[in-house]
């Protein structure tokens, strides 16, 4: 739809309306959140709500100006959901797959990651650099929208991608089975200095925030790139990038 142009989700992503929600719901269909008008849980709308929540979807309270705005001013009832193009996978998902290639656990985590694009560029990279699979956060990250999908030129057809609701306490699972984590951050050890060997996971941080304090606490090494021009920070995906070859080297 030529509307669809000025907001940044496509008719595949976006189900409209109670009915169309519920269904998906029903139906189990993999969605990324549920999003109702703020006062507008009545009715019909509380049962969604209850139903998202115990399926493990988001449900999030939104103005309903920004409803009116995603949906290109279509009937939407107060109530739309975000769509996932595939199933995630759990976390034991991609432990088994380091498992049956008889290799150390390569794991990727996403500390808050907000931009579509850039959650695609990650997982393609992952992909690529032979990385076992993607951990991100259910609330305030971007999910597997079309669009990541798009960016991730296929990817996702071969690497699996969990969500889960702390990142933090996922973490310290991970250290019980041995899974050095290593946090990309400002003022840590040089990466070139760093050695990668083992069950590796690596912590990409918030495009604008970075790590999390909790989470860069939870990480065993801080690892830095430098910097040699005028601008103090790269692209998520881009450091992402670089770090996953490093770590692809040491393998």
């Amino acid at each position: 739809m030529e509307d669809n142009k000025k907001n940044r989700y496509t008719d595949d992503e976006l189900l409209i309306g109670r009915n169309p929600v519920a269904e998906a719901l029903s139906s189990g269909r993999p969605l990324i959140k549920v999003m109702i008008a703020k006062g507008g849980v009545t009715g019909s709308a509380v049962e969604i709500a209850a139903k998202a929540k115990k399926a493990g979807v988001p449900v999030q309270e939104v103005d309903r100006k920004k409803l009116d705005y995603m949906t290109s001013g279509a009937a939407h009832q107060g109530i739309a959901a975000l769509c996932a193009v595939r199933d995630y996978s759990s976390v034991e998902d991609i432990l088994k797959l380091a498992d049956s290639r008889g290799e150390a656990p390569f794991i990727i985590i996403l500390d808050e990651i907000e931009d579509p694009h850039n959650l695609g560029a990650i997982i393609r990279s992952a992909e690529c650099a032979g990385a076992h699979g993607v951990i991100i956060k259910k609330r305030r990250s971007a999910g597997l929208t079309y669009t990541a999908y798009k960016a991730s030129a296929g990817a996702l057809e071969y690497l699996p991608v969990a969500r889960v609701t702390n990142i933090a306490d996922t973490i310290d699972q991970l250290k019980e089975r041995n899974i050095w984590v290593y946090g990309a951050d400002m003022n840590g050890e040089d990466y070139l200095r760093t050695d990668f060997g083992g069950a590796v996971a690596l912590v990409i941080g918030n495009e604008g925030k970075g790590i999390s304090r909790l989470v860069r606490e939870k990480c065993d090494v801080i690892v830095s790139l430098p910097l040699k021009g005028r601008i103090n920070s790269l692209n998520a995906s881009v450091a992402a990038g670089i770090l996953m070859y490093k770590v692809a080297e040491k393998r």
